[in-house]
Order: C-alpha cells, then structure tokens, then sequence
C-alpha cells in the first residue's frame, strides 16, 4: 500500500487549516479537510486557459487569480504570446512557497517565468484598481470551489453584482473574464447576462478522461 504523505501544513487567513499531501505522485491541497486542489484533476484548468485566451494580441496582458497548482498557469503561457504579461494574484503567500519547494517539477518552476508577475494579494482588489490604459485581455478567476456555496466567504465580493460589473471594467474591449466553478449556477449566469451582452457557460471535465462534464466555466466578453 503506497502512503500518503503530508508535507506541508498552513492556516488560511480566517483560521482553517490548509494543508499539502502527496500519494503515489499525485499531489491535493485541502482545506479543513475539503478537497480544494490535485495534481491528478486539472484538465478544467487548462480548457479555461484555453477559452480565455483565444485570440489575445501582441502585448496581452492577463490577469490570473489564483495559482493553485500551476496548471492555469501553465497553459496561459503555452497560449500567450512572447511579448505577454501574466499577473497571477495568490493570496496565501504559501501557496507561492509551496509551488517552488515542493511542486517545481509540476509547474513551480513556472512562477519565474520571465512574463510572470506573482503578487500575494486579493484578486478583486487587483481588479478594483485597474487603471484604464492598463487593462486586461484576459481575466481568469479560479478562486473558490463555485459562486455558491463558497469554501470561503470573503471570496463573495468576486461574485455579486458589483465585483461583475468591476472585472468587466478591467477588460479591454473585446476581452473575456472566465470564472472556473464546481458546480452549474443558473442564478450566476443571470448575474452575469445582467452586465454582459456575451456570456456562455462551458461544461468541463475534471481530467481528461472522465465520463460526466462536472465543472463549468462562465464566459463572458465585454464588447
């Protein structure tokens, strides 16, 4: 029997317990016990990277929340041109740590990539202060398990009507905001047709070869 084996604990900003194990190469991040992240689920990751950044000009500049594993990351950058900037706003300044210590022949190595920016900071503050000539193309929100029920509860502000409204004015015209989410919610994608014209939820796999789509990506393009 392989072992499981923990590598690293932590505390989230509101007090749960974060924590890192390994089993037989795989790697899982869970929260107070609830699986949050692994190794071996990640193709919803890639295929949001995907829709995002189709199409993106010389000079994109994307804005990732969230880096998790790095595989969102990772896929950006295969997709993205040269000339890219990458912002990845991680707010547990851990789980940068962990990527480097522990995960740097996953994806780790990635954080130093030369048209990566890392800040340990709020996503939605990031957004909240977008300045006009500096907008994104693209915008990926993989910050919480879904709009509802949330892992964390001051992740909300991302998702009602307000933190909508303030992603689209981050986006330069013609970009795209994708949120990564567990489950489907009508009423978000009411949320979000309330403030985009173009908006199209995707069903997603966990990994490449599962028989039922048990995620959704929300799209929305600004016009």
């Amino acid at each position: 029997m392989k072992v499981t084996s923990t590598l690293a604990t932590s505390s989230t900003p509101d007090g749960k317990s974060l924590v890192l194990k390994e089993h037989d190469g795989q790697y899982y991040m869970n929260v107070n016990g609830v699986p949050l992240m692994s190794t071996y689920a990640s193709s919803s990751e890639q295929q949001m990277a995907e829709l995002a950044c189709a199409d993106l000009p010389k000079n994109a500049r994307i804005l990732i929340g969230g880096l998790g594993f790095g595989f969102t990351l990772r896929r950006v950058l295969e997709l993205c041109p040269p000339d890219a900037i990458v912002d990845v706003a991680e707010l547990l300044p851990v789980v940068v740590e962990w990527n480097r210590e522990f995960l740097s022949e996953v994806n780790g190595r990635l954080v130093d990539d030369s048209r990566v920016r890392i800040h340990t900071r709020d996503v939605a503050d990031m957004i909240k202060h977008v300045n006009k000539d500096r907008r994104y193309h693209a915008i990926l929100l993989d910050v919480d398990n879904s709009p509802d029920p949330l892992v964390q509860r001051g992740n909300a502000g991302l998702y009602d009507d307000a933190g909508v409204a303030r992603a689209k004015a981050a986006l330069q015209p013609g970009g795209r905001v994708v949120y990564w989410s567990a489950n489907q919610d009508k009423s978000f994608t009411r949320a979000l047709a309330k403030i985009y014209s173009n908006v199209e939820c995707v069903a997603a796999k966990a990994y490449p070869k599962a028989k039922r789509f048990t995620h959704t990506l929300f799209v929305a393009q600004r016009s």
